[in-house]
C-alpha cells in the first residue's frame, strides 16, 4: 500500500442455484453480483454456498485485507442479510459481530442475500471520521451505469472452514461498461463476466474496475500491462497516462532482472472529481497482479503523471515482497482475527526504497534529487517516534499507540533498507546490494513458503555479512535511532544545505500563510506572518482576504482545490488575483514566482569512493 498513493490459476465451475443441482459442484462458492439493478445506491449480492453437513455455519465479511495494516470492517457496510433453503424459505441468520453472521439449518441453505454499500460515499461523511474511513484505493464505488470499483472483499464474503473452496464469481453488468481485471474472463457475454478462482484470499486480490471503455495494454518483455482509467470529467485517458507507464515500468523490469515471473499485470486508476460524496483517500493498494489507485482528477498531467510514477512502481515492487517473500502470517491471513508480522520493515520500506533507487539506477531522477528525497524522509522520519522498536510498532500496527506510528514504514521503513544497501555494498566492495539480498531470499522462499518472523534476520545475517544483522539487531528490533551521516560517509555522501521547491502557501509543508474567516469561510493571508517571494511579487500584503485565482473563486467549501491547483503553477506562469484589501475589492496580475526553501540535505564529495557510491547508485 502507498498512501500520499491483476492472474492467477483458474479452478472450478458455477453451478445453479436451483434444487436439481449436482453433487459434483457442492464444494464450490458460486457469487453474483448485480450491477444493473441498483438501488438506493446499493448492490445486490447473492452467495450459492458449498452443501454442509453442520448444522450451523459462520459467513464473515473481512475486517482487515492484506496490504491494508488497519481494521476496516466491511461488514458495517452490508445490510438486509438473509438466507433460504431450496424452496426459498427464509432460515434463521444472527448477527454475531459487525462482521459474521451464524445461520442455522445450515444442512438446508441454498442461498445467502445481501445489499452492498460503497465506501467511497462515507469518506469524511457524518459518522465516519478520518480513523473510520477506508482507505480509497481498499474502498469501493458504486455509481449506477457510470463506475463500480470492486475490491472483492468489499463485496464478498467466505464461509469459516471453507476459505479453500474453489469460488466462481459472476458479475452482471450495463453493457455499456467494461470490467477490466487481471482475471480472465470465462463468459463471452456482453452483460455478464465469469471469474473462476482458487479460493477465497486469491479472489479478494483481484480488484475489477467498471466504466466506460478507456484503457491501453502493452508488453513488458513477456509481461502484459493493462491499464484502465475512469475520470469522471474526461480529462484524462489511459493514452495520455500510458507513455510514461511504459517508460516506467521497462525500467522497473530492467532493474528487478529474473526476480519477477508475473505474466499479467492490471492498473486500475480511479480519478475523484472531488465531490462530497467521493474518494479522497489518494495512494494505491498493491495486490500480486494488479494495483488499484485513487488521485484527485484535478491534478496537472504531469504532477499527476509524476505521482503515478511513485505510487505505481512501490506497488509493483510489492511482487518481491510481501507477495513473494513473507512470514507465515501473510502466508496464511487470517481476514477476522489478523496476526501482524514484525517485518514491514521490508514489506513497505524494501519496497519504498526500491522505488526510489531504480529511479536514480535508471536514470528517471538525478543524484541530487535521490539524496533530496532520502533527506526528506530522515526528517519525516524523526518527527516520528524515533525510538520505538520497529519490529514491535510493526506486530502491534493495528493497535495504539503503535497504528499512530505507521506511516513511518515509508520514511523510516525505506531508510533502514537504504543502510542495509549500503552496508552490504560496503562489505562487497560494491560488488552485491539488498537487490542481491532480495533475489536470494526470493529463491530460498518464494510465493508458496513462508519464513518464521523471528528466524529472518538470521537468514539475512547469513546470506550477507555480520555488520547487517548488528544493524538490524540495534536499529529495526532495538530502540536506537540510525545515525544516517556515518552511513551516507560510508558511500562518500555527506550533509550539506539543499534548495527544494516550496507551496505559495504552506512554509515548510506544515506552516499556513493562510487562514480562514470562520463567520464568512473567506481566505485570508495571515496577519502576522513573513510573506514569500511568491506573494511579495504579486504585491499581497497581510491581511488580504483571496477571494480568486484565475477567475476561479475559493473559500473554506473548495479551499484544498486552491492547495492542488497551486501545486500545478512553474515560475513565470501568468496569474490573476481577486483580493479584497480595506474592503475593497481589486483584481491582481503578475508572474509566478515559487518559493524555494532550504533544509538539510546531502550530496557526494569524498571522489575516493565515488567507485562503490556508483555501484550503490546505479550498479
Amino acid at each position: 500500500m502507498k498512501k500520499i498513493v491483476l492472474s492467477l490459476a483458474l479452478v472450478g465451475f458455477l453451478w445453479s442455484c436451483s434444487p436439481t443441482q449436482t453433487a459434483a459442484k457442492q464444494n464450490d462458492v458460486a457469487v453474483t453480483i448485480d450491477l444493473i439493478n441498483v438501488k438506493d445506491d446499493k448492490v445486490m449480492v447473492t452467495v450459492t454456498p458449498p452443501t454442509f453437513t453442520t448444522e450451523t455455519v459462520t459467513y464473515h465479511f473481512p475486517k482487515t485485507v492484506p496490504g491494508t495494516y488497519s481494521e476496516d470492517d466491511y461488514g458495517r457496510f452490508v445490510e438486509n442479510v438473509k438466507a433460504f433453503d431450496a424452496k426459498g424459505n427464509a432460515l434463521k441468520i444472527a448477527k454475531i459481530d459487525e462482521n459474521s453472521y451464524s445461520i442455522s439449518n445450515a444442512t438446508k441453505l441454498s442461498k445467502i442475500t445481501y445489499l452492498v454499500n460503497d465506501t467511497f460515499d462515507t469518506e469524511g461523511g457524518a459518522g465516519f471520521g478520518a480513523s473510520e474511513d477506508v482507505f480509497s484505493p481498499a474502498g469501493t464505488n458504486i455509481n449506477a451505469g457510470v463506475n463500480f470499483m470492486l475490491n472483492t472483499h468489499g463485496f464478498i464474503g467466505y464461509f469459516k472452514g471453507k476459505e479453500e473452496t474453489p469460488y466462481k464469481l459472476t458479475v452482471t453488468h450495463p453493457e455499456t461498461l467494461m470490467g477490466v481485471s487481471a482475471m480472465t474472463d470465462a463468459d463471452a457475454s456482453a452483460t455478464s463476466d465469469v471469474f473462476l478462482m482458487p479460493k477465497y484470499a486469491s479472489l479478494v486480490e483481484m480488484p475489477i474496475m467498471y466504466s466506460k471503455p478507456d484503457y491501453t495494454t502493452f508488453m513488458v518483455d513477456d509481461m502484459e500491462i493493462i491499464i484502465s482509467v475512469y475520470s469522471p470529467t474526461g480529462k484524462y485517458t489511459a493514452e495520455q497516462i500510458t507513455p510514461n507507464m511504459e517508460n516506467m515500468m521497462k525500467a522497473q523490469k530492467r532493474f528487478l532482472g529474473p526476480i519477477n515471473s508475473t505474466k499479467k499485470y492490471a492498473i486500475l486508476l480511479y480519478l475523484s472529481d472531488m465531490a462530497a460524496k467521493d474518494a479522497k483517500g489518494f495512494g494505491a493498494l498493491e495486490h500480486p497482479t494488479s494495483t488499484t489507485v485513487v488521485m484527485p482528477e484535478m491534478m496537472g498531467l504531469e504532477m499527476l503523471q509524476e505521482q503515478l510514477k511513485d505510487v505505481v512502481s512501490h506497488e509493483f515492487f510489492h511482487i518481491v515482497t510481501p507477495l513473494t517473500i513473507h512470514s507465515n502470517e501473510i502466508q496464511n491471513f487470517d481476514f477476522n482475527n489478523p496476526q501482524m508480522s514484525e517485518h514491514l520493515w521490508m514489506y513497505e520500506g524494501v519496497t519504498e526504497y526500491f522505488a526510489n533507487l531504480f529511479q536514480v539506477n535508471q536514470g528517471l531522477i538525478d543524484e541530487k534529487e535521490f539524496f533530496e528525497r532520502m533527506a526528506g524522509k530522515i526528517a519525516q522520519s524523526r518527527q516520528m517516534n524515533d525510538n520505538m522498536s520497529f519490529t514491535k510498532m510493526s506486530k502491534n500496527v493495528l493497535n495504539p499507540p503503535y497504528k499512530d506510528q505507521y506511516l513511518n514504514v515509508y520514511q523510516k521503513g525505506a531508510l533502514i533498507a537504504m543502510c542495509v544497501d549500503i552496508l552490504i555494498r560496503e562489505n562487497s566492495n560494491g560488488q552485491k546490494g539488498i537487490l542481491n539480498l532480495m533475489q536470494e531470499l526470493s529463491k530460498e522462499y518464494g510465493t508458496a513458503k513462508a519464513f518464521k518472523d523471528e528466524e529472518l534476520f538470521d537468514k539475512i545475517t547469513a546470506l550477507t555479512y555480520p555488520a547487517v544483522g548488528e544493524f538490524l539487531k540495534n536499529h529495526v528490533a532495538g530502540e536506537t535511532p540510525i545515525p544516517y551521516e556515518q552511513y551516507f560517509a560510508k558511500m562518500g555522501v555527506t550533509e550539506a544545505s539543499i534548495e527544494v521547491a516550496g507551496n505559495p502557501f504552506l512554509k515548510g509543508q506544515t506552516q499556513p500563510y493562510i487562514t480562514v474567516n470562520p463567520n464568512t469561510k473567506e481566505i485570508m493571508i495571515l496577519p502576522d506572518m513573513e510573506l514569500n517571494v511568491f506573494m511579495t511579487t504579486l504585491g499581497l500584503k497581510n491581511n488580504d482576504t483571496l477571494l480568486a485565482f484565475n477567475d476561479k473563486n475559493y473559500n473554506l467549501d473548495n479551499i484544498y482545490d486552491l492547495i492542488m491547483a497551486s501545486m500545478n503553477w512553474k515560475d513565470g506562469d501568468a496569474i490573476s488575483v481577486k483580493i479584497k484589501r480595506d474592503g475593497k475589492e481589486q483584481i491582481v496580475k503578475g508572474k509566478v514566482m515559487m518559493p524555494k526553501e532550504k533544509q538539510d540535505g546531502y550530496q557526494s564529495t569524498d571522489a575516493s569512493k565515488k567507485a562503490v557510491r556508483e555501484a550503490w547508485l546505479r550498479g
